[in-house]
């Protein structure tokens, strides 16, 4: 039978008209209390998880029913802390070595503790953190005992998904009401030694949502997995515009990629897409963009090609990119003197076409590599360079090269396709795209918000050439109002190079999407990743992930419409049955 304890107060003394008059109590049961107009029963947090992440008692506080709150703090002056550690640290090696001596197997959970005590000790010693006494005290409301049974079973079962054993006070209901009340009173005194960062991350004003400002071009990338609100970020606010996406085969990050770029050019950005697997073509038929494809039949980029109105160094420019674009045709392996010849080569090629550093004759035709190459090949020190360049000019790699440019795409949405391209070409068909978009984009007469998206960026990271072209780019893009994408799946290919760090260091966004178990480390030591942020990433379903804006990191999924997901999917069969629905449609 419930005890129960009836506290009444004495007649009302308020004598103004229409003023209640009687008495108000409570009734103190073992499991709940009974209070005018409702039920409530209390619980304190025994146990909490090992990790802890910034706001992430956010699911508690955003809980949809009448639950109260409270977070009772206390610092611990440094002496007493020192010494409870040095007490606590002398057990743990006691228990450690009798283990030892008796010839048992080490516990994994001591050696934990002593790693933990020993970090912290030596935290404390330098005065880089506190130690804090914390209980953590949560009351449930309800209208009837019924319903109360029911919210407090939802309550308890939202915290044991964060990791927090909440335990009923029985037999101290009145005890846990009043400390959840605003009066800084704890008469439960149900406490647990935190440090500095781990009460940091209990504070109610953290937030478990991106906290980054918005702009116009702010987009939705998908749900928060922690609150289930929206994740609204806007890379154009963001001190670089550029975002890197990491994810392994499968995962989701070309739908994702898509599904950006449609909601940025909604928003007025325009968007130009490096596309090695031909995945944005229904995309940019459905938008109304231009589509390149490059390994067509007499569909050709001019590497020569200057432009009409732009800086005085122009040429000059020009030039060092077809230095760039020889290594890069050449697998890089371009001797010094043979670099001496080029770059004389280059020159000679222009004033033969009667181009020189007067912008007044960039309107005349330029030239092709096959000039540069008959050029070099008359120059003993560039004769086996040229050697190296026919198969490119009159060779079974002549596609791209064979003459002037044959298409010069103007839309919101450009998508180079390479999916035609050979294997071998792959890379040079990224650099000549990019190199394409880049002088669109770095145009002084036209400067708009701008995204420029390289998928499968690993192509490109295969040559040292290509890496430092993109290396560049990344550095710049800000200053021409532009985003620059990468996109990866061999993550080995950015981690691995200093230049690609470089590339992720320049990124303001960083969007990683599940990960093979063979890179995880190298991802979790990079983007210095807790241990469960790393196991999330190693067991994400398709299209989650974490979305990382300096300190923040956002657990997400991505979303989409139906009218979007039948513009960004790449399933076989989703796109075969969507065609087969046109066509039964158009028929009818």
């Amino acid at each position: 039978m419930n005890r129960w304890i009836k506290i009444a107060s004495g007649p009302a003394v308020d004598r103004r008209p229409g003023a209640p008059v009687g008495p108000s109590g409570m009734q103190v049961m073992a499991r709940r209390l009974e209070l005018p107009g409702g039920v409530c029963a209390s619980f304190a947090v025994a146990g909490y998880p090992a990790e802890v992440a910034a706001g992430w008692l956010e699911p508690l506080l955003s809980y949809p029913g009448q639950l109260e709150i409270a977070l009772h703090l206390e610092p611990v002056p440094a002496a007493v802390a020192a010494a409870r550690l040095r007490r606590q640290r002398g057990r743990l090696e006691s228990e450690r070595r009798a283990a030892a001596d008796h010839g048992r197997l080490q516990d994994p959970g001591v050696e934990a503790a002593v790693e933990d005590a020993t970090e912290l000790a030596a935290r404390l010693a330098r005065a880089e953190g506190r130690l804090f006494r914390i209980g953590l005290y949560l009351t449930v409301h309800a209208a009837d005992p019924d319903e109360l049974e029911a919210e407090t079973a939802r309550v308890r079962a939202l915290a044991a998904s964060l990791l927090l054993d909440a335990q009923p006070v029985t037999f101290r209901q009145w005890q846990g009401w009043v400390s959840c009340l605003p009066l800084g009173t704890d008469l439960l005194r149900m406490r647990r030694i935190f440090d500095t960062d781990a009460a940091a991350a209990c504070f109610p004003f953290g937030s478990a949502d991106l906290t980054g400002t918005r702009g116009p071009t702010s987009v939705l990338y998908g749900i928060n997995l922690a609150s289930s609100s929206p994740v609204v970020w806007d890379r154009f606010a963001q001190e670089n515009y550029n975002s890197v996406l990491l994810a392994r085969s499968g995962a989701g990050k070309s739908y994702l990629a898509k599904l950006e770029t449609q909601r940025y050019l909604l928003a007025g950005v325009e968007a130009a897409v490096i596309d090695p697997e031909d995945e944005y073509a229904h995309l940019a038929e459905e938008l109304g963009g231009a589509y390149v494809h490059l390994g067509a039949p007499q569909v050709r980029l001019n590497p020569f090609d200057l432009p009409s109105a732009a800086h005085p160094d122009a040429l000059t420019r020009r030039a060092l990119f077809l230095h760039t674009l020889a290594g890069v045709l050449v697998g890089d392996q371009v001797p010094a003197r043979a670099r001496a010849a080029l770059d004389t080569a280059i020159m000679a090629a222009y004033q033969q076409a009667g181009i020189t550093t007067d912008p007044r004759t960039w309107r005349r035709p330029a030239p092709l590599l096959a000039d540069l190459v008959e050029v070099l090949a008359a120059d003993p020190d560039g004769a086996e360079l040229a050697a190296h360049l026919v198969p490119f000019v009159r060779g079974t790699h002549r596609a791209l090269f064979d003459g002037p440019t044959t298409t010069r795409p103007d839309a919101h949405l450009i998508v180079f396709s390479l999916r035609d391209l050979p294997e071998e070409l792959q890379p040079v068909g990224h650099l000549l795209a990019l190199d394409w978009v880049w002088r669109r984009v770095t145009n002084p007469t036209d400067l708009r918000p701008r995204l420029v998206v390289v998928d499968e960026a690993w192509l490109l990271m295969q040559s040292v050439h290509g890496a430092r072209f993109l290396h560049r780019l990344a550095k710049a893009a800000r200053k021409y109002w532009v985003g620059l994408t990468c996109i990866t799946q061999d993550v080995d290919d950015l981690l691995g190079s200093d230049l690609g760090r470089s590339v992720i260091a320049n990124a303001a966004t960083q969007i990683l999407l599940r990960q093979a178990p063979q890179v995880i480390d190298r991802v979790a030591e990079v983007f210095h990743l807790s241990a469960g942020e790393a196991a999330f990433l190693a067991a994400a379903e398709t299209g989650e992930g974490l979305l990382a804006a300096g300190r923040q990191r956002v657990p997400f999924k991505a979303i989409a419409s139906d009218r979007d997901h039948q513009m960004v999917t790449s399933d076989p069969a989703e796109r075969s049955a969507a065609q087969s629905l046109r066509v039964l449609r158009g028929g009818s």
